[in-house]
């Protein structure tokens, strides 16, 4: 397992760099190739989507199960050089190993072993890894709606949460929008009273938009990057604002938009643009869900190994299949820490059970 875990992890493949996805997901089907049917859809200016139909045994399926994960990961190429994969201190290391190459090689060896302890299974799997995951999943949502929608079940090999491996039965929804604002310039010691500040506005919309957050709703407006201006001794002709929002109910993303689409300059002589949406819709705590987290809970204690549950304020791809009403678990993946981060590391002495996880619940589900 470790050694499929290296070649996955020094097998880079960047969400922005189509071509290394594609080597990525060729090593992925090659890998799999021996136990599936293995299909590929154009992903657009991103690398490929791989779909694969699993060969498990069991002479009756009953149903789907969504197996889903994504190849692209948000380290760029050569990233190897100063984060290698490497196993140290009881854990594995390198670029993409925890977020999510460790959860796609548990996926492959849970295969394995229902095959060859002939452990019958009684839906049909299909695995699919997106190309595009880590930055929006804009060409590959429609793909994974279409497969979810036949699905009984979805299980996600995004990472789990902490150092306990949490599994999640609910996850934010993500969006953003962006806040342009217009003004007049003048001349800043000449003119100054002819100008009218897109900058002061915009900054004036800023402490508007802030009191949006409502932690008790678990609702957050982060304005996270602002542009603006050309040069001190010029009153801003425009500014503009990128702004992330996270909800947790799919009412609150309704009451939020509305909220920044009613947005009025308070200097008459600016006028403001807002665009953006609401990019995933919330993984809400279903009951369905929450019955396919008691099953994992229920097989994972039969090997000695109690499960949490979660929320995570980080989307993924689960967070659709999760708005279409089917029954979605996440964090099935790898037990460990440093997602995007240069500490992005794994726990080697969870991989064995959460391999073991894995392969219980598509037999059980």
């Amino acid at each position: 397992m470790i050694a499929l875990i290296g070649q996955f992890v020094e097998c880079e493949s960047p969400s922005d760099d189509p071509a290394a996805v594609n080597r990525f997901v060729e090593l992925v089907s090659d890998t799999v190739a021996a136990f599936s049917t293995v299909r590929t859809f154009r992903g657009g200016r991103f690398g490929k989507q791989l779909v694969c139909r699993m060969h498990l045994p069991g002479r009756r399926k009953s149903g789907r199960i969504l197996v889903l994960g994504h190849s692209d990961t948000v380290w760029p190429l050569g990233t190897l050089r100063n984060m290698p994969f490497r196993k140290e201190g009881g854990r594995l290391w390198g670029p993409g190993v925890f977020d999510m190459k460790g959860g796609i090689a548990f996926f492959v060896w849970a295969v394995r072993a229902l095959r060859e302890l002939e452990i019958p299974v009684p839906s049909k799997v299909l695995l699919q890894l997106n190309s595009d995951e880590e930055v929006g999943s804009e060409l590959s949502r429609a793909l994974t709606e279409k497969n979810a929608a036949g699905s009984k079940a979805v299980l996600v090999l995004e990472p789990g949460t902490g150092l306990k491996g949490k599994l999640k039965t609910a996850r934010k929804g993500v969006g953003g929008f962006q806040i342009t604002v217009r003004g007049k310039a003048a001349h800043a010691g000449l003119d100054f009273e002819a100008g009218a500040s897109a900058v002061l506005e915009l900054a004036r919309q800023i402490d508007r938009i802030s009191r949006f957050t409502d932690l008790r709703r678990r609702i957050t407006v982060n304005p996270g990057v602002i542009f603006g201006g050309t040069r001190p001794n010029v009153v801003a002709a425009e500014a503009r604002a990128e702004i992330d929002i996270r909800v947790l109910r799919a009412k609150d993303a309704i009451a939020l938009e509305k909220k920044f689409r009613a947005l009025r300059p308070r200097d008459p002589r600016c006028s403001i643009e807002v665009c953006g949406e609401l990019n995933r819709p919330p993984m809400e705590r279903s009951a369905a869900t929450v019955r396919l987290f008691r099953t994992a809970r229920k097989v994972a204690r039969e090997m000695d190994v109690e499960l949490e549950e979660s929320l995570s304020g980080g989307g993924s791809d689960g967070n659709f299949t999760a708005a279409l009403g089917i029954p979605t678990l996440d964090g099935l993946g790898a037990v460990g820490e440093g997602a995007h981060a240069a500490h992005e590391s794994i726990l080697i002495h969870r991989m064995a059970d959460r391999t073991a996880l894995i392969a219980r619940l598509l037999a059980a589900i």
